[in-house]
């Protein structure tokens, strides 16, 4: 694989189409879950472990499935890594299996999951959709974590479940209600794209005077 294909690949699932914050996609396991960062560190695991499989089955039976019928095979694939994960959960880690509840289960319909089933795995070679799956899945992996992290501070005085202070002296409640949820979600969606489209012009602005400059040396030759 090319590098400049890799860079792409990655760049998308981390920054360009952020599942969480640019896309957002899957965004009732994201408001649900992300009262705390263990939980919903544990959710961006088990979301980029059926991603990054779920990608690779379907890469690999892409010219088989029958296009009519694509979506619930998609969906009986995607189900079978999800009983995997709710499988492992509950055997290794039961307090976190009933902390993420029914969320964990609807994996299954996650827009994000199968959104790249359809949109990527079902198109590309299975070492670019791997690739995929695991960007994709650090993506929001790291945008639910970090929005957790703050709301866990902000209304339990805690990280990780970890007391930093005693939370009767300072902590906002709000941020554990679901209408803090919906605001913390909310600024963490413009924050991110007010500083991804500075980036973009500033970018596509210093390309603009790349590709001008050639063109300005060649017209000056011409002229003398």
């Amino acid at each position: 694989m090319k590098k400049e294909r890799f860079n792409q690949i990655a760049l998308d699932g981390l920054v360009r189409q952020n599942p969480t914050l640019r896309l957002v996609l899957g965004t009732c396991p994201t408001l649900a879950v992300t009262i705390s960062a263990i939980n919903s560190f544990g959710m961006g695991m088990a979301v980029l472990f059926v991603l990054v499989c779920s990608n690779v089955i379907i890469s690999l039976l892409r010219n088989v499935i029958p296009d009519r019928v694509r979506i619930p095979c998609f969906i009986v694939i995607i189900a079978t890594f999800v009983t995997i994960v709710s499988m492992f959960m509950e055997a290794f880690l039961p307090s976190l299996f009933e902390s993420l509840g029914v969320w964990l289960a609807l994996i299954v319909v996650n827009c994000i999951v199968l959104g790249r089933a359809e949109s990527f795995a079902s198109h590309n070679p299975v070492g670019e959709s791997a690739l995929d799956g695991l960007f994709m899945g650090l993506g929001f992996t790291l945008s639910v974590t970090l929005i957790a992290i703050v709301r866990e501070l902000l209304g339990s005085a805690s990280f990780f479940g970890m007391e930093l202070w005693d939370p009767s002296k300072f902590s906002i409640k709000f941020f554990t209600s679901n209408a803090g949820a919906f605001l913390t979600y909310g600024l963490f969606i413009a924050i991110f794209n007010v500083c991804y489209n500075a980036v973009d012009r500033k970018l596509k602005h210093k390309h603009a005077q790349q590709t001008l400059a050639p063109v300005t040396v060649a017209e000056t030759k011409e002229a003398e």
